[in-house]
């Protein structure tokens, strides 16, 4: 057929492009953990790394750290869906708690540890509303701060969205049934979501396993992997061989999460039918719930205040007078200012490019006939993609591609941010397709429409809302990524995470509040555009189908 002849030129387009951009640099990693510098092969930097003390050390401590904050971040995003989901609070309060609970995720982690500075630090703003500091900042109380706020929005949305497909009827049948208000609870509630909280958990640990953006700022004395992996690639004596190694051992936590999750979507309850219910009237409940989630949105967000603050302040303690000479100072420094204009023009071409080979990736293994080994491949690719930290893709990149005409340049940059960000748009995109009637190829093929004008006409409409909302998946990622491209960013090719590192040696602390907020209201426009740009695209296509049934009914 000539629908499949088309679609396997796409399928050899991706094939070649992630055989080039995935398959390669990590198998120059792997050669690299032998070889190192160019030596005969040995397992001499696997016995260096592996019986180094400070880096078990450092394997321990992000193992700890990680596992704390994965079960905070877990517990506390399930008081916010709870709330959202089982209290008869005001909808306006359950709005503000779904927006707010996502807001951190527009900024870039090394942000984080620059707000906890500023906030909780000896001269910070919150130590000195409260008159003394809080906690020690640097080691495992500030990274746990920082991993949790981080981590909460992608744990909120996770449980967020599962709880909106639990039955409500069953909390009556139990209730009826004389069941306590405990057992209830844990019948109809905790039990059809015990996979999705296994999922958050596992999804937030290996998220702060590999962040490198707070342990930058925060991390102190207590080494964690990530640093370590900086440390021997950017060091004053950089060991690429040990960097291979820590680079390796890193990625086995992610795999190990990974296949855990795809066991665990054995256990995840679906009901064939949702039938919304007007919950039980508990007062109690709606003061405790309600009240425990203002709590937690505060103490996250609060952090972020002195970004607001802070650069519109002379001279942070000392002289605080407003000024906006900060803003002007970062807006007339053609570098800096320049930094932001990389950053947009990476997250554009990054979103355009990754959109469309989603979509292509998605087109084949959804709406074709191609053999099941092709699909297959796809699927893995996602897979695998999923489970390699963004510092061990820049790593990658680094050895490929130094000495060729791509190093150092935004071609590199915007690929590495494509291929690390591909599994969630290309799963989106599939279910999508997936869902769509599947006989209107053939269809339209026997109308005498070819398949190329099938997608264009029929099937890329009605994806169009998915499309949009893929788009604006890569343009926020790669707005705040720091980890995948901060070994492979040249001094003229810097965006602005990678800046706000820079700037952080030259204590340049309100330039880097300045870019953070650029950061954030770019990624709060773009939200909010391409979310109304998916609701009107919906809007259309329910028109539509309208309009076909009604004009089927007169027929």
């Amino acid at each position: 057929m000539r629908k499949n002849r088309e679609i396997k030129v796409i399928f050899a387009v991706l094939a070649v492009f992630f055989a080039g951009f995935l398959a390669a640099p990590m198998i120059s990693v792997l050669v690299k953990s032998f070889t190192g510098n160019g030596e005969a092969a040995s397992l001499s930097h696997y016995v260096e790394v592996l019986t180094g003390r400070g880096f078990l050390r450092a394997l321990g401590n992000s193992i700890v750290i990680s596992v704390c904050s994965a079960f905070l971040a877990t517990a506390l995003a399930f008081v916010l869906a709870y709330t959202v989901h089982y209290t008869n609070a005001g909808k306006r309060y359950k709005w503000l708690i779904s927006k707010a609970a996502i807001l951190p995720m527009l900024l870039p982690t090394i942000t984080y540890g620059f707000a906890i500075i500023y906030s909780f630090g000896k001269q910070g703003l919150l130590t000195q509303l409260f008159g003394r500091q809080l906690f020690d900042i640097y080691g495992f109380n500030g990274l746990l701060l920082g991993y949790v706020v981080y981590t909460l929005p992608i744990a909120f949305t996770l449980i967020n969205n599962a709880m909106g497909y639990i039955d409500k009827r069953f909390m009556i049948v139990s209730r009826l049934m004389g069941d306590s208000p405990l057992q209830t609870f844990r019948m109809t509630i905790l039990i059809p979501l015990l996979g999705t909280l296994a999922t958050s958990f596992i999804q937030t640990f290996f998220l702060c396993f590999t962040d490198f953006g707070i342990p930058a700022s925060v991390g102190g004395q207590y080494e964690v992997v990530a640093s370590v992996l900086y440390a021997e690639m950017l060091g004053s004596i950089p060991n690429f061989g040990n960097g291979a190694v820590v680079a390796l051992v890193m990625i086995i936590p992610s795999v190990v999460s990974i296949t855990v999750l795809h066991i665990l979507e054995k256990y995840n309850v679906r009901y064939n039918k949702i039938s919304p219910i007007e919950l039980k009237k508990g007062v109690k409940r709606d003061v405790v719930f309600g009240t425990l989630s203002g709590v937690i949105l505060v103490c996250a967000l609060s952090m972020f205040i002195v970004m607001f603050v802070a650069p519109f302040i002379e001279e942070w303690p000392y002289r605080m007078n407003f000024t906006l000479e900060h803003v002007q100072a970062v807006f007339e420094d053609r570098q800096l200012y320049g930094v932001y204009v990389n950053s947009v023009m990476v997250a554009l071409i990054t979103a355009l490019i990754g959109t469309l080979i989603s979509y292509g990736g998605a087109l084949v293994t959804a709406r074709s006939t191609v053999s099941g080994k092709l699909k297959k491949v796809l699927d893995s690719i996602a897979l695998v993609t999923n489970t390699i930290p963004g510092m061990v893709i820049g790593l990658a990149y680094l050895f490929v591609f130094t000495g060729t005409p791509l190093q150092n340049t935004f071609p590199i940059i915007i690929v590495c941010n494509v291929v690390h960000y591909f599994s969630t748009p290309y799963l989106m995109m599939k279910n999508s397709l997936s869902k769509m009637n599947a006989s209107w190829e053939t269809t339209a093929m026997l109308m005498g429409d070819n398949w190329l004008k099938t997608i264009a006409r029929v099937v890329t409409p009605n994806a169009l809302s998915t499309l949009l909302e893929v788009f604006s998946y890569y343009f926020v990622n790669a707005m705040v990524t720091v980890s995948a491209v901060i070994f492979i960013a040249g001094a003229r090719t810097m965006v602005i995470t990678t800046k706000i590192q820079e700037l952080q040696y030259f204590n340049e602390f309100n330039e880097i509040f300045v870019l953070s907020l650029l950061i954030l209201f770019t990624n709060l426009i773009a939200r909010a555009l391409f979310r109304r740009l998916a609701k009107a695209s919906e809007a259309r296509q329910n028109t539509a189908k309208i309009y076909r049934f009604s004009a089927k009914k007169a027929a």
